[in-house]
């Protein structure tokens, strides 16, 4: 079955949607304005209640985007590694210097981790359920897969990326961040 082609409601929605997930990873939730997100999506502020309730919704579907584009780049990255060197691929994409400068299309997750709990429901629901595919995601790529305490490693081993990425960002010296990412790393695949 073919579907037809989006709707230009539905492509200005989709573009509004897209320019929010980046703002909120670059600015925060706090940081991102309604103004603003609809100037980068080419729009005017008065189009805004066309597409949405209210800022929250917005947010939440901001934040579902931003958590499902960082899922399905870590599953590409996955896919297209050799056999028996999936995680080891995903973690140094993960942890690599090109997505500590990158926050805006990066892991939202590490973009806006101690935002999140301050959030309403909508957003946080959106967050937890991209966490949940991360940390599934994690699970399948490991080499012991289905095997009695896999799940517990993926566990630490995504709390343990998302917060070397945190630090590695939040350190105002390259060598330190540089040591942060790499020492991580080192444990992840050791």
């Amino acid at each position: 079955m073919k579907r037809n082609a989006p709707s230009r409601k539905e492509a200005t929605h989709e573009r509004i949607v897209g320019a929010a997930a980046r703002a909120i990873r670059r600015s925060g939730y706090d940081g991102t304005g309604v103004a603003d997100i609809m100037k980068e999506a080419g729009l005017t502020h008065g189009g805004f209640y066309a597409h949405f309730a209210s800022r929250e919704a917005m947010l939440a579907e901001a934040a579902d985007r931003a958590g499902a584009e960082a899922v399905a780049a870590s599953a590409s990255i996955a896919a297209a590694a050799p056999p028996q060197l999936e995680l080891q691929w995903l973690l140094r994409a993960y942890l690599s210097r090109e997505h500590v400068e990158n926050a805006e299309t990066g892991c939202a997750v590490a973009a806006l981790g101690s935002e999140m709990p301050r959030q309403v429901p909508e957003v946080r629901r959106a967050a937890t359920r991209r966490i949940k595919e991360m940390i599934d995601l994690v699970a399948r790529q490991s080499p012991d897969w289905g095997k009695p305490g896999a799940h517990e490693r993926s566990l630490v081993t995504v709390a343990t990326m998302v917060g070397a990425l945190i630090l590695a960002r939040a350190v105002d010296e390259a060598r330190l961040s540089d040591a942060l990412r790499k020492a991580a790393l080192k444990h992840l695949t050791a």
